[in-house]
Parts: structure tokens; C-alpha cells; sequence
């Protein structure tokens, strides 16, 4: 099974490079499911259901996310209904949505976990502790596991990959829309990076427009920053999976220039 595991998408930018991109990556890398991480969609704040259809309807599987997902109040019933977009499974009992997904795709039973760290984070339940319950809850016969672990600190990210390798397939990390380069199958075989990166603009600083960044660094006056435009990215991964081990075989890192 291939899969592609897109990184954090901000605002109108990087939706409308997935959503042009999307069916000529499916074709061109053999995809058989989508996980897109969905948290900046809306203006580089949280989603709306309006935006979360339109990407489901061109393509996109399931989404996770991270700390902005109830930053827009309308996704907030939608997130109870629709069970492919996750918020951390760490979160409060009783917080809106589910952090675990299962289902099924050409044919292959899947899982998705959605986590967030800890470690310059807002306050969340430990997600050591929930991936064990999270795993545990996957049916066995369900080999192919998914993990976004949406948090700042590599150490964190990385460890996390370490302590979940030969339980799930792929451990990719999202938040810090920057891309790394240590993509690899762990011993046990599970696939991983420390950061997916942003798909969305890299004119400005991680998708939002440079001189309001800026002015946040270095003024006194903290003024709402808008997303940047130009030089687009898609930044992901596919992966390549055993269908009946799990393990993964193959990760290869994408950042491609994309222009509408």
C-alpha cells in the first residue's frame, strides 16, 4: 500500500496547491490514501466544514490536526460528525471528535492516531501514555497505523518515534512547518520523520506574511499576521507498506514548487 502524508497546509495557499496537486499525486506516486494535516486550512487558524468538504471531495482521506483545530467555532459540530478529521487523541475527555480513525481503503483495513506533544504546547493529557491506549484499541487484524504526532520539540517527536517503532507502520511529525531530512525506517520498521514541513507559501515566515512576523519580533504592538503568497510548496511524504506485516518498506521525502 502507498500512502501520502501531506504536511501542515496553511490557509488559501496551500488548500488550493492540494487540491490542484492532489489527483496528479495520486497518479503519478500510485497513491492509495491521502492524510493531510488540516489545522492551518482556514486562514492559518483551525478549518471550516465548507473548506474540510472541499478537500475531502478532491481527494484527501482523512485529516488530522493540532492545537488551532477549535479556533473556528463552526467546526466544532462538524467535528462530531465527521469522523475523518481527527483532533489529538490526547486531549480532554469529552473534547469535540475523536483522535483515532479506522476504515478501510482498495480493499486494506487502516488506522489513523492523531497526538500532540507536550513540550512547548498547550496543556495536554501525556501522548506516551494515550498512543499505548490508541494502539491497543486498533482491531490486531488492522496492520497498517498511521501516527501524526503534532508537536514543537524534535526530541519529543523523536522519541516518540522509538517508542511506537514495530507497533505502527509510520510516525511523522507536523507543527513546525519547517521540513526535515531525516526521513528513515526505524529496525522494527516503522516508518519516520521528525517534521512533514507546510504545504502553503514560503514567502513569508512559515506561511504567514514576513513584515507582520516580523513586527511581532520586534515592536511592542502585536498585530494579527495574514498568510504570506508566492513561492508555494507542497512538503510530504509517501510511503510504501506491506499490506500483511505493517511494516513499512520505503519512505520518501516530496517538497514540490507548485503554482496555481
Amino acid at each position: 500500500m502507498k500512502v501520502l502524508m501531506i504536511g501542515d497546509v496553511v490557509a488559501r495557499p496551500g488548500r488550493l496547491a492540494v487540491m490542484e496537486r492532489i489527483e496528479d499525486l495520486r497518479e503519478q506516486h500510485s497513491i492509495d490514501f491521502v492524510v493531510m494535516n488540516a489545522e492551518n486550512v482556514a486562514g492559518g487558524f483551525s478549518i471550516t466544514p465548507r473548506l474540510a468538504d472541499e478537500l475531502f471531495h478532491a481527494g484527501v482521506d482523512v485529516m488530522t490536526s493540532g492545537n488551532h483545530i477549535y479556533d473556528k467555532r463552526e467546526v466544532i459540530p462538524y467535528i462530531e460528525e465527521q469522523p475523518r478529521l481527527l483532533r489529538p487523541a490526547n486531549y480532554p475527555p469529552g473534547s469535540p471528535g475523536k483522535g483515532v480513525w479506522t476504515g478501510e481503503a482498495r480493499g486494506v483495513r487502516l488506522a489513523v492516531v492523531n497526538l500532540i506533544g507536550r513540550l512547548f504546547m498547550p496543556p495536554a493529557d501525556d501522548p506516551f501514555r494515550v498512543a499505548d491506549e490508541a494502539v491497543r484499541s486498533i482491531d490486531p487484524a488492522i496492520k497498517v497505523r498511521l501516527v501524526d504526532i503534532h508537536g514543537e520539540a524534535t526530541s519529543e517527536k523523536c522519541a516518540m518515534g522509538w517508542y511506537l517503532d514495530g507497533r505502527v507502520s509510520a510516525v511523522v511529525g507536523t507543527h513546525t512547518h519547517i521540513q526535515t531530512a531525516d526521513e528513515r525506517i526505524l529496525p522494527q520498521g516503522t516508518a519516520y520523520i521528525t517534521d512533514l514541513g507546510m504545504t502553503g507559501s514560503y514567502a513569508g515566515v512559515i506561511g504567514m506574511n514576513k513584515d507582520d512576523v516580523i513586527a511581532r519580533f520586534t515592536s511592542a504592538i502585536n498585530r494579527r499576521a495574514e498568510h504570506s503568497v508566492g513561492d508555494v510548496r507542497i512538503c510530504a511524504v509517501t510511503i510504501d507498506i506491506d499490506e500483511e506485516t505493517g511494516r513499512a518498506r520505503e519512505i520518501t521525502r516530496l517538497s514540490l514548487p507548485h503554482q496555481s
